[in-house]
């Protein structure tokens, strides 16, 4: 849970009004550890908030293009969803299981990309640098039984 962001405050300062379902989509978003899918979104309100699924996919693409919060692509067709970096939450590599489609957010220094060299060389503008590492989670490990790797 983040106690830095202020959601409503977001809003406004990207020019969005702070109405209830956008503040409950971004807080639902931002107070977890890992991204969500829409469905994890809509059904965690939907337990206690009435609240269209067409209104929470309407409120992802509006989060998404003002850039409060970020898709990720989970395979096929769904996405996930994430905060975007901000003041409070750094540009962070994400890791993605693909036994059971988890992404979990990565410490920061787990990975550091150096864009500079990259800026320096290609003749466009560089909006966004996503950083996916794909593999098999312990809890998916040790369900199939493939010994941990510890180095």
């Amino acid at each position: 849970m983040c106690h830095k962001c202020d959601y409503a405050a977001m809003l406004k300062k990207s020019g969005l009004e702070p109405t209830e379902n956008r503040l409950r989509v971004l807080e639902m978003i931002g107070n977890n550890i890992a991204p969500l899918s829409a469905e994890d979104i809509f059904n965690t309100i939907a337990r206690n908030h009435s609240l269209n699924r067409v209104t929470v996919y309407r409120v992802l693409k509006l989060l998404v293009t003002h850039t409060l919060i970020d898709r990720f692509s989970s395979g096929g067709r769904s996405s996930l969803y994430g905060l975007a970096p901000n003041e409070n939450h750094p540009p962070h590599p994400h890791f993605y299981c693909r036994i059971c489609s988890k992404m979990d957010c990565l410490n920061p220094e787990s990975l550091l990309v150096d864009t500079l060299n990259l800026e320096k060389t290609f003749p466009g503008q560089i909006d966004k640098v996503e950083v996916r590492i794909e593999g098999v989670c312990n809890n998916c490990m040790k369900e199939i039984n493939i010994p941990s790797k510890r180095i």
